[in-house]
């Protein structure tokens, strides 16, 4: 298989968490319901904390928008780690070295319960033991690995120096933790959503959360026009969907990143691997039915800013032919992440003054752990009221000094792209061949076409429902992409990613549409 034939995509992308295991079919909400605890979000935070929370003896339901697990949890690498790059060095020196034993104590502990859930309930998920490394190749990044070595180590976490990592890569450093994980994150999430199912816990599919009404207790409204009444609300639905406390749009930013799923004919020697320089660059391996399968990662760009999407997957393509003697790429896929602007998540009380609303989202790439965490620390706040690791992760936390400046860029790029699409004039003759997606000027408005491979036009009102930032087209995955808030919508329209809650409009008039278009195929 060569070059030009491995980048030859035939098919569209397809995460192997997502192949490799069942649909669900949980129910949709069709009638109004009273629960104590509303959990928003059915992917592993959302359902962690349902199980938490049912084993305290609370009344509970999940609403999730979609399928369960089918997510940013069904398109992870799935490292359980508590590496999450050069990251304790940068919290002991910008927060203290309290706040930054509160995470490492939080990530250590999600390590070893997920694998405790899994034992207590016969949970088989590929669960494997694993060391896991940052390296560089750069003089520049020397002392910053030396330097996350000693603070990791001097927070209870075993990291080691090393000069060497097993691959023909030519590395100047690197940090390894030892006692680390991976799994398959589905097989885990499934069988645990299950377990809560059969124990009582609604789990509700296809039942987006639109707004919720805060009176005396929270009203939830779906887009079915049903509503559930809650004591308490958990908003784990990624990027929160919810903002008029918190202004969290003005606080998170989105990020999509690539795997590729490589055969090769080396054998993978153990491990997993990300680089502390740009472009990122992640590694680690899935024993499969077909065989050894390797997670080549990285490439990560903010959502609907990617130029040509479909080369990123190239990319990674080109660095797993200089490490490996690849045979045959049976899988691809992206996800998005939510980025905070100091790099920790926003877990906890939605506001100080939303005592009974509580959030988890901002996960930077390193949703396993920071998921499971996530669940105990709501879990401990609903029930005790407190937990060791709030502080940290406290979404009302104070903007550090560094912090600060991030916020003014981000929401500068926001301002610069809600400008950018507005006035960028699109033009009204275009070609569009089956299979691509265009900006183009239909009756004088921007509009977003999409030809599929029948050749039936696709045409939707590109202007994003969220907050009215223009979308621009994915290739690779064939999505509109919100380059603000990172809202994401199929070519017909429908809702692949929040935060938006409405769907996009589709033109009526296609006739019209097609009389601008030049009709060559």
């Amino acid at each position: 298989m060569n070059t030009e034939e491995q980048k030859n995509f035939k098919a569209p992308p397809q995460s192997y968490w997502i192949a490799s295991t069942p649909t669900t079919d949980y129910p949709a909400l069709n009638e109004d319901m009273n629960v104590e605890v509303l959990i928003i979000g059915g992917g592993i935070t959302g359902i962690s904390c349902a199980y938490f929370l049912k084993k305290e003896g609370l009344k509970v339901a999940v609403l999730e928008a979609d399928r369960i697990a089918q997510g940013t949890t069904g398109h992870t690498t799935a490292k359980i780690t508590s590496q999450h790059n050069l990251i304790y060095s940068k919290i002991k020196t910008q927060m203290g070295e309290e706040l930054a034993r509160q995470y490492a104590d939080a990530n250590e502990f999600a390590i070893k319960e997920i694998k405790r859930v899994a034992d207590d309930n016969n949970i088989e998920c590929d669960y494997v033991p694993q060391s896991a490394f940052v390296y560089t190749q750069q003089e520049e990044y020397i002392q910053k690995i030396s330097d996350e070595v000693k603070a990791a180590s001097s927070l209870g976490i075993e990291a080691f120096f090393t000069e060497t990592i097993p691959f023909p890569i030519s590395v100047k450093a690197a940090v390894r933790f030892d006692n680390q994980a991976q799994f398959h994150p589905r097989k885990y999430l499934l069988a645990l959503a299950k377990n809560i199912y059969d124990d009582g816990v609604p789990i509700f599919e296809n039942s987006r959360a639109v707004d919720i009404e805060e009176s005396s207790r929270y009203i939830i409204k779906t887009d079915r026009g049903k509503k559930v009444t809650a004591e308490k609300v958990v908003i784990a639905s990624h990027y929160p969907f919810y903002n008029k406390p918190g202004l969290y749009f003005t606080r998170i930013f989105s990020e999509r990143s690539y795997v590729v799923a490589v055969k090769a004919k080396e054998k993978y020697p153990g491990g997993m691997y990300i680089s502390a320089e740009e472009p990122a660059r992640s590694l680690r391996y899935q024993d499969s039915e077909s065989g050894e399968l390797i997670l080549v990662g990285g490439d990560h760009h903010k959502t609907g800013q990617g130029k040509d999407t479909t080369k990123h997957y190239e990319t990674l393509i080109d660095f797993a032919n200089s490490i490996f003697t690849v045979e045959d790429i049976p899988f691809r896929w992206s996800t998005q992440d939510c980025m905070t602007m100091d790099g920790l998540p926003y877990v906890g009380n939605f506001t100080s003054d939303t005592p009974n609303m509580y959030i988890a989202t901002g996960f930077g790439k390193w949703g396993m752990t920071n998921s499971m965490a996530s669940a105990v620390i709501i879990k401990d706040l609903i029930v005790k009221g407190k937990s060791p690791w709030q502080d940290v992760y406290n979404p009302s936390r104070k903007t550090i000094i560094a912090s600060a400046k991030n916020f003014i860029v981000e929401n500068f790029n926001v301002a610069e792209q809600l400008l950018d699409g507005k006035l960028s004039l699109p033009p009204e003759d275009v070609d569009i061949k089956p299979g691509e997606g265009k900006v183009i000027k239909a009756d004088g408005k921007r509009a977003g076409a999409y030809k599929d491979e029948q050749g039936t036009l696709h045409v939707v009102n590109t202007t994003c429902t969220h907050m009215g930032c223009e979308l621009n087209w994915n290739s690779a995955e064939k999505t509109w992409d919100c380059p603000c808030h990172g809202s994401r919508f199929s070519y017909e329209g429908k809702i692949v990613e929040g935060p938006a809650v409405k769907p996009l409009t589709v033109s009526n008039d296609v006739n019209t549409v097609e009389k601008l278009l030049k009709d060559d195929y």
